[in-house]
């Protein structure tokens, strides 16, 4: 039988019950569209969580005070509000620890912002001018807390664009249409302490209490002095030259911290140490379990679709009984007849296939382009898309075409 035969004999079988046919496409559609859509979710979230970290700095080891505590399921959690860390150790990190680049000490609280009838609450970081090169925070206008500023416990901020916005818009104002040099010079209070702006922040994008857009920048001095009252750091953000030296790096500053603070047990530590690359990493396994547990639960209907198909062919078949003993009463071969209906079935499954990637494609671009969630549709899950969608046709296809090989023809020709 030749195979423009067979082809000329599918689409005429296929299109002979347009519904059913459709129906059973739409099976394989759903489930192949499912599938892009969700791993392009996980795969997204992945992406924007992973920029989102190395946009706060590169090669970062950030020590905050108080020990590292078990917070259940294997999860570990900073103190954070201990007091234990001071410019002293900061001092002594630099000087003694060769790979390390530079150093920006943090002094951070949330704190209420006013200017006039605008009020904000908003993270309050007292810092020094390495900040901006180590955390990777960019001037818009002005310039950033400088250490002639930190020397003299100056009273200066460098506003975050969403503190601006909200407190220099009128409600309704996106962050563009604000005139940000008449916003320069201009007076806040910070827990009721006046401060004169110096400096507007670039956009970076964040959420929630992470978000570096949402915050204002003060020098350390002036935060010990006049905010938190006390000269202990909440945090010390350290830069380390390579990638490489990160893990030793992370050992060296533990030994010293710990000698510094006459601590001998390492258990004992009044102070955590968090390594980028170590959060990174526990970060992208999470999310790439959390995109095969999605893809996992979006198969099932790839599953449903698969039986549709058999449940289909095996329909097909039995109505189809008569004909096939004709076709094996005039010499076709039984592997003729298989053949014929497992391409039924792979034509089934292949255009269900690429209509499904087309769709899963626009709906995942969709949900990009609107903002609902961030999604990044890899070719591999393509090809993996297509290339299941082709398997399930031939397992699903399988059984009922051996089937129709095995009818003995004289009693098919009797089949009523």
């Amino acid at each position: 039988m030749k195979l423009t035969d067979i082809i000329e004999e599918t689409f005429s079988a296929l299109l002979s019950n347009k519904t059913r046919t459709g129906l059973t496409i739409l099976g394989i559609v759903i489930g192949i569209g499912s599938v892009i859509v969700m791993v392009a979710i996980g795969q997204g979230s992945s992406s924007s969580i992973q920029s989102n970290i190395e946009s706060t700095g590169s090669n970062l080891l950030t020590i905050t005070p108080g020990a590292t505590k078990n917070i259940g399921y294997g999860a570990r959690s900073a103190g954070g509000t201990a007091k234990t860390l001071t410019i002293e150790d900061s001092k002594e990190i630099m000087a003694e620890i060769s790979s390390v680049k530079d150093l920006a000490n943090e002094v951070s609280g949330r704190y209420q912002v006013v200017y006039k009838g605008n009020n904000v609450n908003t993270s309050v970081v007292g810092t020094d001018a390495s900040y901006s090169p180590v955390k990777n925070v960019s001037i818009l206008q002005g310039f950033f807390i400088e250490n002639s500023y930190v020397e003299s416990s100056s009273k200066v901020a460098v506003l975050g664009p969403t503190v601006a916005t909200n407190l220099f818009g009128d409600g309704e104002q996106e962050f563009t249409d604000i005139d940000l040099s008449s916003v320069i010079g201009k007076t806040i209070k910070i827990n009721k302490i006046e401060f004169k702006i110096i400096g507007i922040t670039k956009e970076k994008g964040g959420s929630g209490f992470s978000n570096q857009d949402d915050m204002i920048y003060i020098p350390y001095t002036t935060a010990q002095k006049y905010l938190s009252g006390n000269k202990y750091l909440t945090g010390i953000n350290v830069q380390i030259s390579d990638a490489k030296l990160m893990t030793t790096a992370q050992t060296e500053i533990t030994n010293l911290l710990l000698g510094l603070h006459n601590i001998s047990d390492s258990l004992s530590a009044d102070f955590s140490i968090q390594n980028q690359a170590d959060l990174l990493e526990t970060i992208t396994n999470t999310t790439k379990t959390l995109t095969y547990l999605l893809a996992a639960i979006a198969g099932i209907s790839l599953l449903v679709g698969g039986i549709g198909i058999m449940n289909m062919m095996l329909t097909t078949v039995t109505e189809r009984t008569k004909e096939i003993g004709l076709r094996k009463a005039i010499g076709a071969k039984s592997n003729d007849i298989s053949f014929q209906f497992l391409t039924e079935a792979l034509v089934l499954t292949f255009t269900g296939g690429v209509v499904g990637v087309v769709l899963g494609w626009i709906i995942s671009l969709g949900l990009d382009y609107f903002s609902i969630t961030t999604t990044v549709v890899s070719v591999g899950s393509v090809f993996l898309a297509v290339g299941v969608s082709a398997s399930i046709g031939i397992i699903f296809g399988y059984y009922p075409a051996k089937r129709a090989a095995k009818l003995n023809p004289i009693e098919a020709l009797r089949y009523e």
